[in-house]
């Protein structure tokens, strides 16, 4: 999100609705993520603040609707709330635990013939 959030700006200005949803578990999460099934766990510059930035200032920084969730029982509210919005766009910061993955992956240096589709998988992929 960081490598492309300037293009808010653009959605704001012509009042297009976009609806972007960040899993915030504070790390570089699939970097980390590669980092821990195939590099031993030798983790090297992914962990970053939860709270900088602050993902919800930002987005309303350019004229979007920014919001935060942090509670799972919150996360239905939050996206009915959001596809009320009609005008603008909406970025929703959802906090997660680090620990989470994404699935399906594509390995470091692999092609996407050997997608992982599953933490059991390790390296291996199909």
């Amino acid at each position: 999100f960081q490598m492309t959030a300037q293009e808010l700006v653009t959605a704001a200005a012509e009042r297009i609705p976009v609806k972007v949803a960040i899993l915030n578990n504070a790390y570089l999460g699939m970097v980390r993520q590669w980092q821990e099934m195939f590099y031993e766990e030798r983790y090297s510059e992914v962990y970053l603040s939860p709270d900088l930035p602050d993902y919800k200032l930002w987005a309303e920084a350019m004229g979007c609707e920014g919001m935060r969730v942090e509670d799972p029982e919150d996360v239905l509210p939050a996206i009915e709330k959001a596809n009320e919005i009609d005008d603008r766009p909406v970025v929703i910061d959802f906090r997660t635990d680090h620990r989470e993955k994404v699935y399906p992956m594509v390995p470091a240096g692999q092609s996407n013939s050997n997608i992982v589709v599953d933490p059991s998988q390790g390296e291996g992929g199909h």
